[in-house]
């Protein structure tokens, strides 16, 4: 990807299509997806800003997936909520209404999983 600089031409830095993300072993994303490496579609200019990953870690955000290279986060979790991730990428691109994509699934088992403690 192309440095980013406030000024200037945005062409170039979109980051469209399929990117594949190796999935940290024993992360909840991992169990959701049942692999380690996954290949998501993306249609995005966002990026997480890495000069925060050590500060967000200390706070205990888990970044579960990374590009292959290791340098792009693609995929965050909090290990101490119920259902916390977020992705760079569009899962709804993958998902239809027969057959759901995996994160919408289990985001739907563990809201009523929760609904049943209240």
């Amino acid at each position: 990807l192309e440095k980013r600089r406030e000024t200037g031409d945005l062409g170039g830095t979109m980051r469209l299509g399929a990117y594949q993300a190796d999935l940290a072993k024993g992360s909840k994303i991992a169990e959701i997806y049942g692999d380690m490496q996954i290949s998501e579609r993306h249609r995005h200019r966002y990026e997480v800003n890495v000069d925060y990953k050590e500060r967000l870690e200390d706070c205990g955000l888990v970044f579960a997936g990374m590009s292959p290279d290791g340098v792009l986060p693609e995929t965050v979790e909090y290990p101490d909520h119920p259902w916390f991730i977020g992705v760079q990428y569009h899962p709804e691109l993958k998902s239809r209404p027969l057959d759901p994509h995996p994160l919408f699934a289990s985001f739907i088992e563990a809201a009523v999983e929760q609904s049943r403690l209240v």
